[in-house]
């Protein structure tokens, strides 16, 4: 007697799945690969022209088993814009993935729910929205412009690791093009609850990096006027390499938003910040080189 033919599983074939997935959700998977979650709004504003559009489409990676989503309660009690992070399928497509928000070195997890369940448990939920939403407005920006694009958006971990030999810690990492002009920059994303002591002495690493590597300018984006203010006062007088500029918190980091420490008279646009790629030597990795 032949045996029964078995019913076809609910859980979606990945070889299957690879085959429809097109190049945006290539990108949007390498994004969160690289900075472990996204949220609803972030990926629209990235990716999609219009919010249906890509809730439409998130749900159907996290139902191809693609993406892992969770909710996350506010000050209210009610839940905000989902987050996304890599599922069984994106994390198959990149295994080597980062695996630790706290930078501890921990073990790699063994499935993208233990990774999904890390990341929201590691206490860096806020702190990593806050630093990507600055990024994801870069792209924003991007998208609407002709001739503006990011060249290069790193995480914490990744330039920490490419620049240990200075001992910087940046919250990311990114090259703003206009045109023919490359800003490479480290972002400090503050949001008040260090002292402003502890946040200057952040500065000694990235003094260290300019005798080797680039000198690309230090952003301190900051949540308030009063704080920027208090910020700008410490700074004032002290005598740096590294260009070092201050904006507040807002939707365009792209703007005309930046004080330079060294010439507050005015705001800035990002791209209009000084900066120096370097010099192309062995102690210089991974040097930015215009396209």
């Amino acid at each position: 007697m032949y045996s029964r033919v078995p019913r076809a599983s609910s859980k979606p074939d990945a070889l299957a799945v690879f085959g429809r997935i097109v190049p945006r959700d290539h990108a949007l998977l390498a994004l969160l690969a690289e900075h472990y979650l996204l949220s609803t709004d972030q990926i629209t504003n990235a990716f999609f022209d219009s919010r249906r559009t890509a809730q439409r489409r998130l749900t159907i990676l996290h139902r191809l088993d693609v993406l892992h989503r969770f909710g996350r309660s506010n000050h209210n009690g009610r839940y905000g814009s989902l987050l996304y992070t890599l599922g069984p399928v994106g994390l198959q497509l990149h295994p080597t993935t980062y695996h630790d928000p706290n930078g501890t070195g921990g073990k790699p997890p063994r499935s993208s729910l233990e990774r999904a369940k890390r990341i929201a448990a590691s206490g860096q939920v806020n702190h990593l929205l806050g630093v990507n939403q600055f990024f994801t407005d870069l792209i924003a920006t991007a998208r609407r412009s002709t001739d503006a694009r990011l060249s290069r958006w790193w995480s914490e971990q990744h330039a920490t690791t490419v620049y240990a030999q200075a001992g910087i810690r940046p919250d990311g990492h990114g090259v703003w093009t206009i045109g023919d002009t490359s800003t490479g920059f480290f972002l400090e994303h503050d949001n008040d609850t260090e002292n402003l002591a502890r946040v200057v002495a952040k500065l000694r690493g990235y003094e260290r990096l300019t005798t080797f590597g680039p000198r690309y300018p230090v952003l301190f984006w900051v949540p308030s006027r009063r704080r920027e203010a208090s910020l700008l006062g410490v700074l004032a007088g002290l005598r740096t390499t590294s260009p070092i500029a201050t904006a507040i918190h807002g939707p365009d980091p792209a703007g005309r938003v930046w004080t330079l420490v060294s010439d507050p008279t005015h705001r800035r646009y990002l791209h209009e910040l000084p900066c120096d790629h370097g010099p192309d030597t062995v102690t210089n990795p991974q040097r930015f080189e215009n396209p």
